[in-house]
């Protein structure tokens, strides 16, 4: 296994694209251990026009980069559901947030909203609620910080997800390339 060299320090900010409410999550890597900088939401249901709430998401994406000036952007993917119109909207939404990461030539990843659940809290299937409960203690998050929205914890858990796969989960000075694996390796600490 490659030995993975100590990042001093990097800034990665996470992206949950919505085109009623986009959240973010900036965190900062010091010595391979993350902390919250920032997180928030981009509320767009104010402006009726599909296109004026792009556009809104493009600027606000632009001032968050030039702010926190990320060394990597991790993004959800749209997942695929039953209405395609909706689905499209929300791939408009990510690529928009996309260009905004390509015009200041910041790096961007992309991840399945199951690889971001599945990261955060070993189960792909968990409920919103469940995500930011694993980042409230994960990050030592103060109740008096977390939003309402959990949209934007979202945004915190794409980021951290791609911490986590970038560095292999580590535990103890072993390193595992996944959960299944830490798993695997670890019986006597799952809970049946």
């Amino acid at each position: 296994m490659i030995d993975k060299k100590i990042v001093k320090e990097k800034i990665i900010m996470g992206i949950d694209p919505g085109t009623h409410v986009m959240g973010y999550g900036v965190i900062r890597i010091t010595n391979n251990k993350p902390s919250l900088e920032n997180m928030g939401i981009i509320e767009l249901n104010k402006y009726e026009d599909h296109y004026i709430r792009l556009a809104k998401i493009y600027t606000r994406v632009i001032g968050l980069i030039e702010e926190y000036l990320p060394d990597e952007l991790a993004i959800e993917a749209p997942f695929y559901g039953k209405n395609v119109q909706s689905m499209l909207k929300l791939g408009r939404a990510q690529g928009v947030a996309m260009a905004a990461a390509i015009s200041r030539d910041v790096p961007i990843f992309e991840y399945a909203p199951l690889k971001i659940k599945m990261s955060i809290t070993g189960n792909g299937r968990a409920a919103k609620e469940q995500v930011a409960f694993m980042l409230q203690k994960i990050l030592k998050i103060p109740d008096a910080n977390m939003l309402p929205q959990l949209d934007a914890t979202d945004g915190v858990a794409a980021a951290l997800c791609h911490f986590y796969q970038s560095q292999g989960v580590q535990t103890g000075g072993t390193k595992f390339k996944d959960w299944g694996d830490f798993v695997k390796h670890n019986q006597d600490k799952v809970r049946k």
